[in-house]
Parts: C-alpha cells; sequence; structure tokens
C-alpha cells in the first residue's frame, strides 16, 4: 500500500498597519511611523488626545487578530486537505512583520501567502508591506517561496458587505427622508505625485466606489466620493478632503449624509476621530446629520472574501 506524503503546511501572513494598545506607548509608535525622525511635542499631544477620546489605543490590532482567526476557520472548514498556519505582522508597531517572518522560519514554512488588510493596491501603502518580507528575509538570509495578494478592491463579498453598509446607513434616516440623503465613500488620501507615477490606488478605489454605489442601488447624484486622514507632509495630498467635501455638500443643501470608509476594514483612529469626532462635529456646524455604520470588521462577507482571496492565491504555489 502506497502511503501519501503529508503535505507542508502553507503559511498565511496576514499584515496590518499596527496602532498602539496603550498611550504609553504613542511616541514609538509615531517614531516607527516617521522614520525615525523626532514627532514635535504639539503633534506628540494632538495625536495622544486623538487616541485618548476614542479609548486610550488602537482597535486595530485585536480586530486584526478577530479576523485573523474567523478566516483561518472558514479557510481549514472549505479546503482540510491542506494545513493553513496563521502569522500576523504589524507594518509600524508589534507584531513586527520581521518577527512573523522569524516565526515562519522557525517553524519550517517553506510556501506562504501574504496578504495586506487592505483591499486596494499602492506603491505607497501594499508595496511596502511585501519589502517588509523581503528585507526580512535578507536579514535572516532565508528562504520561503511568498505568493502576493496585490488587491481584491473589486472581490464581489467585499463589495457587497460594504453595499450594505450603505443601505444600513440610509435606513437609520426616517422613511420620508431617506430618498435625498447623500451617501460620501472615502479613503485615506496619499500625495498628488503617485497620480504621475502611475500608482493605480487612485483608480482602484474609484472602482470599488462605483461597484458599491451600484450595488446599493444608489442614483449618481446620490453618493459622492471623498478622501481624509492626509498626512502631515506639506506636498499636496489627494483630495477634495472631507472637510472640505462635507462643506461643499452643505451649499448645495444637503443637510442627511451616510459616511462609509471604504479603504479601511476595521474601526480604528481614522474612522473612529476623523470621522466619528472630527467630522461628526463639522458637520453638526452645518446642520448635517452624518450616519456612520460600523467597519467591516468581521462582516461575515468579508470574512469570506479573505478566504477565497488567499486560497485562490495558495492554488498559485507549487506543491
Amino acid at each position: 500500500m502506497t502511503i501519501s506524503p503529508t503535505k507542508p503546511p502553507i503559511g498565511v501572513l496576514f499584515m496590518a498597519y499596527g496602532g498602539p494598545e496603550t498611550l504609553e506607548d504613542m511616541p514609538g509608535y509615531l517614531a516607527d511611523i516617521r522614520a525615525g525622525r523626532v514627532t514635535p511635542g504639539r503633534v506628540l499631544d494632538e495625536i495622544t488626545n486623538n487616541y485618548r477620546l476614542i479609548g486610550g489605543k488602537s482597535p486595530l490590532p485585536e480586530f486584526t487578530r478577530l479576523q485573523v482567526a474567523a478566516t483561518m476557520q472558514q479557510l481549514q472548514q472549505r479546503d482540510p486537505d491542506h494545513e493553513y498556519r496563521a502569522y500576523t505582522g504589524m507594518r509600524h508597531w508589534s507584531p513586527w512583520i520581521a518577527d512573523a517572518v522569524r516565526d515562519m522560519l522557525d517553524d519550517g514554512i517553506q510556501q506562504a501567502v501574504a496578504i495586506v488588510l487592505a483591499p486596494q493596491y499602492s506603491s505607497m501603502s501594499v508595496a511596502k508591506y511585501q519589502q517588509k518580507i523581503k528585507a526580512a528575509l535578507e536579514m535572516y538570509h532565508a528562504h520561503i517561496e511568498f505568493t502576493f495578494v496585490n488587491s481584491y478592491h473589486d472581490a464581489p463579498g467585499y463589495i457587497t458587505a460594504l453595499a450594505n453598509r450603505v443601505q444600513q446607513g440610509i435606513a437609520e434616516f426616517p422613511e420620508a427622508e431617506q430618498p435625498s440623503v447623500h451617501v460620501v465613500l472615502s479613503a485615506h488620501s496619499l500625495p498628488v505625485r503617485i497620480v504621475n507615477e502611475g500608482d493605480p490606488y487612485p483608480v482602484q478605489m474609484q472602482e470599488t466606489a462605483q461597484l458599491v454605489a451600484a450595488q446599493a442601488g444608489l442614483r449618481p447624484e446620490q453618493w459622492s466620493w471623498s478622501y481624509q486622514s492626509a498626512g502631515r507632509s506639506p506636498e499636496p495630498w489627494l483630495g477634495p478632503q472631507l472637510d472640505e467635501h462635507l462643506e461643499d455638500l452643505a451649499t448645495k443643501g444637503i443637510k442627511n449624509v451616510v459616511s462609509i470608509a471604504i479603504g479601511f476594514v476595521s474601526d480604528h483612529v481614522e474612522i473612529l476621530f476623523d470621522i466619528d469626532i472630527a467630522a461628526q462635529e463639522q458637520a453638526r456646524s452645518l446642520g448635517m446629520t452624518l450616519v456612520r455604520p460600523p467597519a467591516l470588521n468581521t462582516d461575515p462577507l468579508f470574512i469570506d472574501t479573505l478566504a477565497n482571496v488567499i486560497e485562490h492565491q495558495a492554488a498559485q504555489l507549487q506543491h
């Protein structure tokens, strides 16, 4: 009788931006984001206060842990013939991507799928995570055959989950007012120079937005696009920024707004502060009512999307 050899485990490296889990982490966290440059005191105080207002820490690490656990459960149920092993690495805080790669090497992982919890590709986001993997392998003088998920910005489950959020937000208004509700879809801004560099980020964001609007049944005049959370560098950033856009909508007589941050897959400071506190305050000052449904977090449709994408990418590995 011939016994089939046991298939080697496939590593799955989930990556996210990272976030401080205490206010005491803030100086180190910002220093990593700023590549070691000293953070001006006023900036440190401002950002620390933003985190204090959302509970004193970033919820992103915990949401990431929950997303990873749910995705792995889904993967093993649908593909029991393969053993998948999950690893988590953060770009700007612990657990670091380099540490996750070391753990994979220690476990004897030879093949792996790498996925960033950011659906749209950019040379300034997803590519940076991939570079950290390659740098870690060079540092350890080791090799793992990685296959990279570059984007999943148009994955059906992801689009449906966001469209459901749109409809959930509109439903919070009285039925008589719902036809006049305006939906603002937004994503993290990046420097304008990426457009000249041919970066696909703005195009993929627009494709996601158009798919979500169509699936949610929005009329062309019922939704619009905005960027948010621009960085502090002096160079131009993609716009319009959310605060400017709300002002423009107010001048057009729009009173009821649903805000959906399609570029973020979990609730964290750029939603909980930038939208729930800063944008809400501005909306009230403009006489607007702004509703912001929860981010995708562990939405089953989103988790199913992650499992689909990882399973498809794993099939590209040579066994």
